[in-house]
């Protein structure tokens, strides 16, 4: 079953530390991905620029309205993620603990749903 495990800190922190601490972290994250992809649990990643560089798309009414920025304002932002595959929730659970970035925020993880077969019987509107 595949997981994703969405990683959220704080800017602030990153923004606090010293170019090695920060170039330590981003080495650690490699190891990590690399450990995952050998015993077969890492499927797909990546880290994301900081918030400021977000642009949020809602459509309301027909409308696409666009705001610069984050849907929402909250204390720790989204840095990245991990799609993983893992047996169970259990197992899941276990490898989000690896995450590096954990230290410095949270890991939330999400089952992946996956989406019914496309409808072969033609296209019913």
């Amino acid at each position: 079953m595949k997981y994703l495990a969405l990683v959220y800190y704080q800017e602030s922190l990153i923004d606090a530390m010293s170019e090695r601490e920060w170039h330590s972290l981003n080495q650690e994250c490699i190891r990590c991905v690399e450990r995952l992809s050998e015993q077969g649990h890492f499927v797909a990643g990546q880290a994301l620029q900081p918030v400021a560089n977000a642009t949020t798309v809602r459509v309301r009414d027909g409308e696409v309205l666009i705001s610069d920025g984050p849907f929402a304002e909250t204390k720790e932002q989204l840095a990245g993620f991990y799609l993983l595959e893992a047996r169970d929730l259990n197992q899941a659970l276990q490898l989000a603990g690896r995450i590096p970035p954990a230290r410095l925020g949270s890991i939330e993880l999400r089952p992946v749903r996956e989406l019914p077969p496309k409808d072969l019987q033609g296209d019913e509107r």
